[in-house]
């Protein structure tokens, strides 16, 4: 009996110890992207259609979109890059593809300027028309591109969670494939 209590006990350290070596920059950011890639509800939840600068959607738009993005995170790949620690601070560079929906998105309304007449009627643009030929042109889209996001993480001391801090709406931009430079 004694044998077996110092047998658990032997393993709980093992277990506690290696746990410090799980918890790292890189395998915190690495958790944080593969919940976009395995389109986790906490993904999900968060979902905001002000990305298609359009207030009013229908609710077939919103959830075109919605499909659209989530095949835009399910097909992200992305590269750690370097990580660097300096104490309780840290910063992970990643590289990411993603499809690149600004280019769609500006293709769209280079199509609205020279066909006018297919979205506009009496001189008025017809909204739900023209978001639901974005919203195509989105879907069919399938030209990559790549960005850099520095992902920065704190921990309050040496044993505790690193932690992402919050992301620069330019980054969740690049990671909805509609940043500009």
């Amino acid at each position: 009996m004694k044998k077996r209590v110092v047998f658990i006990i032997a393993i709980l350290f093992l277990i506690v110890g290696c746990g410090a070596k799980f918890n790292t920059p890189t395998k915190e950011v690495e958790m944080f992207l593969n919940k976009y890639q395995t389109n986790d509800s906490e993904v999900v939840s968060q979902f905001d259609t002000s990305l298609l600068d359009e207030d009013n959607l229908t609710s077939e738009q919103k959830e075109k979109y919605k499909e659209i993005m989530l095949g835009q995170y399910k097909d992200m790949t992305y590269e750690i890059k370097e990580e660097k620690i300096d104490g309780n601070k840290a910063s992970v560079e990643v590289e990411i593809e993603v499809y690149d929906y600004t280019t769609s998105l500006n293709n769209s309304y280079m199509f609205l300027e020279e066909n006018q007449d297919q979205f506009y009627i009496d001189d008025v643009l017809d909204v739900i028309s023209f978001v639901n030929y974005k919203l195509d042109q989105l879907f069919n889209y399938k030209d990559r591109t790549t960005y850099t996001i520095i992902f920065k993480l704190e921990r309050e001391d040496s044993n505790s969670q690193w932690n992402i801090q919050d992301l620069s709406e330019s980054d969740l931009k690049k990671i909805h494939g509609i940043y500009e430079n």
